[in-house]
Protein backbone atom coordinates (compact mmCIF):
# COMPACT_ATOMS: atom_id res chain seq x y z
CA UNK A 1 0.00 0.00 0.00
CA UNK A 2 1.36 3.53 -1.20
CA UNK A 3 2.91 4.98 2.45
CA UNK A 4 1.86 8.62 1.69
CA UNK A 5 -1.41 9.28 3.52
CA UNK A 6 -2.92 10.83 0.79
CA UNK A 7 -2.42 8.72 -1.62
CA UNK A 8 -3.46 5.87 0.48
CA UNK A 9 -6.78 7.71 1.56
CA UNK A 10 -7.27 8.88 -2.75
CA UNK A 11 -7.10 5.46 -3.65
CA UNK A 12 -10.15 4.61 -1.16
CA UNK A 13 -11.70 7.40 -3.29
CA UNK A 14 -11.27 9.93 0.15
CA UNK A 15 -10.08 13.42 -0.37
CA UNK A 16 -7.68 14.06 3.07
CA UNK A 17 -7.84 17.51 2.78
CA UNK A 18 -11.23 17.32 2.46
CA UNK A 19 -14.13 18.95 5.52
CA UNK A 20 -14.65 15.42 6.73
CA UNK A 21 -11.42 16.07 8.33
CA UNK A 22 -11.76 19.20 9.38
CA UNK A 23 -14.98 19.10 10.74
CA UNK A 24 -14.45 16.39 13.89
CA UNK A 25 -18.25 17.03 14.86
CA UNK A 26 -20.20 15.54 11.92
CA UNK A 27 -17.86 12.20 12.74
CA UNK A 28 -20.17 12.21 16.07
CA UNK A 29 -23.59 12.70 14.76
CA UNK A 30 -25.56 9.28 14.62
CA UNK A 31 -27.33 10.66 11.02
CA UNK A 32 -24.57 11.55 9.24
CA UNK A 33 -22.29 8.26 10.38
CA UNK A 34 -25.46 6.37 9.01
CA UNK A 35 -25.02 8.06 5.01
CA UNK A 36 -21.40 7.88 5.50
CA UNK A 37 -21.45 3.96 6.01
CA UNK A 38 -23.86 3.97 3.03
CA UNK A 39 -22.01 5.79 0.84
CA UNK A 40 -18.68 4.23 1.30
CA UNK A 41 -20.24 1.30 0.83
CA UNK A 42 -21.81 2.07 -2.38
CA UNK A 43 -18.79 3.45 -3.88
CA UNK A 44 -15.99 1.24 -2.21
CA UNK A 45 -17.26 -1.85 -1.33
CA UNK A 46 -17.42 -3.41 2.25
CA UNK A 47 -14.04 -4.01 2.91
CA UNK A 48 -13.12 -0.69 1.36
CA UNK A 49 -15.32 1.23 3.19
CA UNK A 50 -13.99 -0.19 5.85
CA UNK A 51 -10.18 0.66 5.42
CA UNK A 52 -11.25 4.33 4.56
CA UNK A 53 -13.75 4.42 7.72
CA UNK A 54 -10.49 3.48 9.57
CA UNK A 55 -8.09 5.84 7.90
CA UNK A 56 -10.65 8.96 8.76
CA UNK A 57 -11.29 8.34 12.02
CA UNK A 58 -7.58 7.27 12.82
CA UNK A 59 -6.42 11.13 11.46
CA UNK A 60 -9.10 12.64 13.20
CA UNK A 61 -8.36 10.85 17.06
CA UNK A 62 -4.27 11.19 15.86
CA UNK A 63 -4.69 15.45 15.42
CA UNK A 64 -6.61 15.36 19.13
CA UNK A 65 -4.65 13.31 20.42
CA UNK A 66 -1.49 15.41 19.19
CA UNK A 67 -3.37 18.19 20.53
CA UNK A 68 -3.92 16.96 23.49
CA UNK A 69 -0.72 16.33 24.47
CA UNK A 70 0.06 19.94 23.39
CA UNK A 71 -2.56 21.68 25.73
CA UNK A 72 -1.23 19.02 28.92
CA UNK A 73 1.80 20.99 28.64
CA UNK A 74 0.95 24.47 28.16
CA UNK A 75 0.43 27.42 30.32
CA UNK A 76 -3.09 27.09 30.76
CA UNK A 77 -2.93 23.23 30.98
CA UNK A 78 -5.35 23.41 34.24
CA UNK A 79 -8.02 24.98 31.56
CA UNK A 80 -7.50 22.48 29.03
CA UNK A 81 -9.95 20.06 28.03
CA UNK A 82 -7.65 16.78 27.11
CA UNK A 83 -10.18 13.90 26.87
CA UNK A 84 -11.45 13.12 23.39
CA UNK A 85 -14.45 14.09 22.10
CA UNK A 86 -15.48 10.45 21.28
CA UNK A 87 -16.47 9.09 24.71
CA UNK A 88 -13.85 6.56 25.27
CA UNK A 89 -13.83 3.85 28.99
CA UNK A 90 -10.28 2.47 28.97
CA UNK A 91 -8.44 -0.34 31.55
CA UNK A 92 -5.14 -0.86 31.59
CA UNK A 93 -3.79 -4.61 31.16
CA UNK A 94 -1.31 -6.82 31.11
CA UNK A 95 0.09 -8.75 28.11
CA UNK A 96 1.80 -12.18 29.73
CA UNK A 97 3.28 -12.50 25.90
CA UNK A 98 4.91 -9.38 25.65
CA UNK A 99 5.69 -7.67 29.17
CA UNK A 100 5.85 -4.12 29.18
CA UNK A 101 3.75 -3.59 26.04
CA UNK A 102 1.01 -1.11 26.27
CA UNK A 103 -2.33 -2.98 26.62
CA UNK A 104 -5.98 -1.96 27.29
CA UNK A 105 -9.62 -3.12 26.94
CA UNK A 106 -12.26 -0.87 26.77
CA UNK A 107 -15.62 -0.07 25.01
CA UNK A 108 -17.21 3.15 23.43
CA UNK A 109 -20.58 3.80 25.85
CA UNK A 110 -22.41 5.99 24.29
CA UNK A 111 -22.31 3.57 21.21
CA UNK A 112 -23.15 5.69 18.53
CA UNK A 113 -21.53 4.13 15.46
CA UNK A 114 -23.40 0.91 16.09
CA UNK A 115 -26.64 2.47 15.93
CA UNK A 116 -25.86 4.47 13.18
CA UNK A 117 -24.68 1.88 11.46
CA UNK A 118 -27.42 -0.90 12.09
CA UNK A 119 -30.28 1.80 11.31
CA UNK A 120 -28.85 2.67 7.97
CA UNK A 121 -27.12 -0.71 6.59
CA UNK A 122 -29.21 -3.46 8.66
CA UNK A 123 -27.93 -5.71 11.63
CA UNK A 124 -24.63 -6.57 10.62
CA UNK A 125 -23.50 -10.07 11.37
CA UNK A 126 -19.58 -8.88 13.17
CA UNK A 127 -18.47 -5.62 14.40
CA UNK A 128 -17.65 -2.97 12.03
CA UNK A 129 -17.58 0.01 14.02
CA UNK A 130 -14.11 1.09 11.83
CA UNK A 131 -14.40 5.15 12.70
CA UNK A 132 -14.83 4.58 15.97
CA UNK A 133 -11.42 1.87 16.34
CA UNK A 134 -9.67 4.22 14.18
CA UNK A 135 -10.51 7.45 16.44
CA UNK A 136 -9.64 5.65 19.35
CA UNK A 137 -6.05 3.90 17.56
CA UNK A 138 -5.35 7.32 16.42
CA UNK A 139 -6.12 9.12 19.77
CA UNK A 140 -3.75 6.49 21.47
CA UNK A 141 -0.91 6.90 19.50
CA UNK A 142 -1.05 10.39 19.63
CA UNK A 143 -0.99 10.41 22.98
CA UNK A 144 1.28 7.74 24.42
CA UNK A 145 3.79 8.22 21.36
CA UNK A 146 3.77 4.76 20.12
CA UNK A 147 1.63 2.61 16.77
CA UNK A 148 -1.68 1.75 18.20
CA UNK A 149 -4.87 -0.24 16.78
CA UNK A 150 -8.45 -0.58 18.36
CA UNK A 151 -9.57 -3.54 17.16
CA UNK A 152 -13.33 -3.91 18.27
CA UNK A 153 -14.58 -7.28 19.42
CA UNK A 154 -17.96 -7.40 20.17
CA UNK A 155 -20.83 -4.58 18.63
CA UNK A 156 -24.44 -3.40 20.14
CA UNK A 157 -25.32 -3.50 16.23
CA UNK A 158 -24.41 -7.42 16.57
CA UNK A 159 -26.56 -7.87 19.48
CA UNK A 160 -23.69 -7.71 22.28
CA UNK A 161 -23.99 -5.61 25.32
CA UNK A 162 -21.63 -3.49 24.76
CA UNK A 163 -18.87 -1.95 21.59
CA UNK A 164 -15.84 -3.60 23.50
CA UNK A 165 -12.09 -3.39 21.62
CA UNK A 166 -8.65 -4.64 22.50
CA UNK A 167 -5.93 -1.84 21.84
CA UNK A 168 -2.19 -3.25 22.01
CA UNK A 169 0.78 -1.67 19.79
CA UNK A 170 1.16 -2.28 16.09
CA UNK A 171 3.79 -4.83 16.68
CA UNK A 172 2.30 -6.97 18.77
CA UNK A 173 -1.05 -7.51 16.95
CA UNK A 174 1.00 -8.21 13.87
CA UNK A 175 3.20 -11.28 15.25
CA UNK A 176 -0.28 -12.64 16.22
CA UNK A 177 -0.23 -13.49 12.62
CA UNK A 178 -4.45 -12.66 11.67
CA UNK A 179 -4.26 -11.93 8.05
CA UNK A 180 -7.75 -9.53 9.02
CA UNK A 181 -5.63 -7.55 11.17
CA UNK A 182 -2.57 -7.25 9.17
CA UNK A 183 -4.90 -5.20 6.32
CA UNK A 184 -6.06 -3.02 8.88
CA UNK A 185 -2.72 -2.56 9.92
CA UNK A 186 -1.22 -2.43 6.35
CA UNK A 187 -4.08 0.91 6.03
CA UNK A 188 -2.23 2.66 8.89
CA UNK A 189 1.42 4.11 7.90
CA UNK A 190 1.56 5.05 11.26
CA UNK A 191 4.44 7.82 10.52
CA UNK A 192 3.44 9.07 7.40
CA UNK A 193 -0.44 9.71 9.10
CA UNK A 194 1.76 11.64 11.38
CA UNK A 195 3.78 13.40 8.86
CA UNK A 196 0.69 14.29 7.37
CA UNK A 197 -1.20 15.97 10.65
CA UNK A 198 2.19 17.71 11.70
CA UNK A 199 3.17 18.71 8.42
CA UNK A 200 3.71 22.91 7.35
CA UNK A 201 1.24 23.34 10.46
CA UNK A 202 0.86 23.53 13.96
CA UNK A 203 -1.30 20.26 15.13
CA UNK A 204 -3.13 21.98 17.86
CA UNK A 205 -4.57 24.08 14.76
CA UNK A 206 -4.31 21.60 11.38
CA UNK A 207 -7.75 21.23 11.08
CA UNK A 208 -9.82 24.64 11.90
CA UNK A 209 -13.42 23.78 11.68
CA UNK A 210 -13.82 27.64 10.17
CA UNK A 211 -10.93 29.27 8.49
CA UNK A 212 -10.54 33.15 8.00
CA UNK A 213 -11.16 34.75 4.87
CA UNK A 214 -7.67 34.33 3.96
CA UNK A 215 -7.33 31.19 4.79
CA UNK A 216 -5.82 29.42 1.30
CA UNK A 217 -8.33 26.53 2.14
CA UNK A 218 -11.17 29.14 2.48
CA UNK A 219 -12.10 28.95 -1.42
CA UNK A 220 -12.06 25.19 -1.71
CA UNK A 221 -15.05 23.32 -3.18
CA UNK A 222 -15.18 19.88 -1.97
CA UNK A 223 -17.26 16.57 -3.98
CA UNK A 224 -17.75 13.92 -1.35
CA UNK A 225 -20.03 11.58 -3.61
CA UNK A 226 -23.68 13.23 -4.50
CA UNK A 227 -22.81 15.70 -1.33
CA UNK A 228 -20.68 19.06 -2.70
CA UNK A 229 -19.34 21.82 -0.47
CA UNK A 230 -18.97 24.95 -2.02
CA UNK A 231 -17.59 27.79 0.10
CA UNK A 232 -19.59 31.73 -0.75
CA UNK A 233 -16.84 33.56 1.16
CA UNK A 234 -15.79 35.30 -2.39
CA UNK A 235 -19.28 35.08 -3.68
CA UNK A 236 -18.07 35.59 -7.31
CA UNK A 237 -16.04 32.62 -7.24
CA UNK A 238 -18.35 30.63 -5.94
CA UNK A 239 -21.10 31.74 -8.64
CA UNK A 240 -18.11 30.62 -11.25
CA UNK A 241 -17.80 27.10 -9.48
CA UNK A 242 -21.14 26.30 -9.36
CA UNK A 243 -21.39 27.72 -13.53
CA UNK A 244 -18.21 25.49 -14.12
CA UNK A 245 -19.82 22.50 -11.81
CA UNK A 246 -23.03 22.38 -13.39
CA UNK A 247 -21.47 21.89 -16.62
CA UNK A 248 -19.07 19.40 -16.13
CA UNK A 249 -20.30 16.01 -16.52
CA UNK A 250 -18.15 14.38 -13.39
CA UNK A 251 -20.16 16.22 -11.28
CA UNK A 252 -23.32 14.65 -12.28
CA UNK A 253 -23.70 12.38 -9.32
CA UNK A 254 -23.80 15.33 -7.03
CA UNK A 255 -27.28 15.81 -5.74
CA UNK A 256 -26.80 17.85 -2.91
CA UNK A 257 -24.90 21.42 -2.68
CA UNK A 258 -23.65 23.00 0.50
CA UNK A 259 -23.23 26.39 0.20
CA UNK A 260 -21.13 27.72 3.23
CA UNK A 261 -21.61 30.77 4.01
CA UNK A 262 -18.72 30.98 6.57
CA UNK A 263 -16.67 34.16 6.33
CA UNK A 264 -19.23 35.57 3.96
CA UNK A 265 -20.00 39.09 4.60
CA UNK A 266 -23.45 40.46 4.07
CA UNK A 267 -23.70 43.39 1.74
CA UNK A 268 -27.43 44.19 1.16
CA UNK A 269 -28.97 43.60 -2.02
CA UNK A 270 -26.15 41.86 -4.00
CA UNK A 271 -25.02 39.77 -1.66
CA UNK A 272 -28.66 38.70 -1.70
CA UNK A 273 -28.86 38.41 -5.71
CA UNK A 274 -25.63 36.63 -5.60
CA UNK A 275 -27.04 33.35 -3.40
CA UNK A 276 -30.26 33.89 -5.24
CA UNK A 277 -28.27 33.09 -8.52
CA UNK A 278 -26.35 30.05 -6.80
CA UNK A 279 -29.50 28.69 -5.31
CA UNK A 280 -31.04 28.87 -8.89
CA UNK A 281 -27.84 27.43 -10.93
CA UNK A 282 -27.76 24.62 -8.53
CA UNK A 283 -31.39 23.92 -9.12
CA UNK A 284 -30.94 24.45 -13.01
CA UNK A 285 -28.47 20.95 -13.01
CA UNK A 286 -31.18 19.29 -10.61
CA UNK A 287 -29.56 19.70 -7.40
CA UNK A 288 -30.80 20.76 -3.61
CA UNK A 289 -28.94 23.89 -1.89
CA UNK A 290 -28.48 23.53 1.82
CA UNK A 291 -27.01 26.70 3.65
CA UNK A 292 -24.46 26.31 6.37
CA UNK A 293 -23.48 28.90 8.99
CA UNK A 294 -26.15 30.83 8.11
CA UNK A 295 -25.91 33.75 11.04
CA UNK A 296 -28.04 35.95 12.32
CA UNK A 297 -26.85 38.58 10.01
CA UNK A 298 -27.66 36.27 7.27
CA UNK A 299 -31.08 35.14 8.33
CA UNK A 300 -33.30 38.31 6.55
CA UNK A 301 -31.13 37.68 3.44
CA UNK A 302 -31.65 34.03 3.11
CA UNK A 303 -35.55 34.83 4.25
CA UNK A 304 -35.99 36.94 1.61
CA UNK A 305 -34.93 34.79 -0.93
CA UNK A 306 -37.69 33.88 -3.87
CA UNK A 307 -35.70 30.62 -3.92
CA UNK A 308 -35.38 29.03 -0.78
CA UNK A 309 -32.76 26.19 0.43
CA UNK A 310 -33.87 23.01 0.76
CA UNK A 311 -32.81 23.19 4.31
CA UNK A 312 -30.76 26.17 6.65
CA UNK A 313 -28.11 25.20 9.26
CA UNK A 314 -26.27 27.60 11.82
CA UNK A 315 -22.98 25.52 11.54
CA UNK A 316 -21.13 23.70 9.09
CA UNK A 317 -21.38 20.19 10.48
CA UNK A 318 -25.29 19.54 10.60
CA UNK A 319 -25.44 20.93 7.21
CA UNK A 320 -23.36 18.31 5.73
CA UNK A 321 -24.57 15.67 7.91
CA UNK A 322 -27.92 16.85 6.29
CA UNK A 323 -27.17 16.63 2.99
CA UNK A 324 -26.10 13.46 2.88
CA UNK A 325 -29.54 12.33 4.66
CA UNK A 326 -31.08 14.13 1.79
CA UNK A 327 -29.02 12.62 -0.81
CA UNK A 328 -29.68 8.93 0.78
CA UNK A 329 -33.91 9.89 0.48
CA UNK A 330 -33.16 11.11 -3.21
CA UNK A 331 -31.20 7.55 -3.92
CA UNK A 332 -34.62 5.85 -2.06
CA UNK A 333 -37.12 7.42 -3.82
CA UNK A 334 -35.52 7.17 -7.11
Amino acid sequence: MDQRPDRALAALGFDPDAVLLKEPGILLDSHFLGALHVELREALGAEEAELALLQMGFLHGLQDGLRAVKEAFSENASECLVGPPLAIRLRAESDPAQPGAIAFQGLWPQRTEAWARATAVGQPDQPGCFLSAGYTSGWLSGTLDADILALEHSCRACGAESCSFAAREASVWRACGDPAVCRLLDALPFDAFRSYVGSNRDSAAAYEPEPEPDDPRAGIVHIWGPVMIIPFAEREEALEAVELIGNDPAASDVSVVVVDLSGASVTGQEGSESLERVVEMIEAWGAEAVFAAVSPAWRPVVSALERQPVAIHSDVPHAIAAAFQIASAQRSLS
